[in-house]
């Protein structure tokens, strides 16, 4: 019998597509970076659409346990601030 461990792995949380997957390990990636996101230069480094992007950003920002995710403005697209 062995005694070795697995190493504890990451879980994504459930009900997640995997667009909306994408976009929260892309945003928990670059969140100690940055702190506001637009959704097109989101969208142009996972490629997606923007519009896919914002549709998906509010099962995001529920699920998100450790990042948080806020609508913060409209000027030439859509703007989220997001804070580890």
């Amino acid at each position: 019998m062995s005694t070795a461990r697995a190493e504890p792995v990451a879980v994504e949380p459930t009900g997640l597509s995997e667009k909306q997957t994408r976009i929260l390990e892309y945003l928990r990636a670059n969140a100690d970076d940055k702190t506001y996101f637009k959704s097109r230069l989101i969208a142009d480094e996972l490629g997606l659409s923007a519009k896919e992007v914002g549709a998906n950003m509010g099962a995001v920002a529920d699920a998100a346990g450790d990042v948080d995710v806020e609508k913060w403005g409209y000027s030439s697209g859509t703007t989220w601030m997001v804070t580890a």
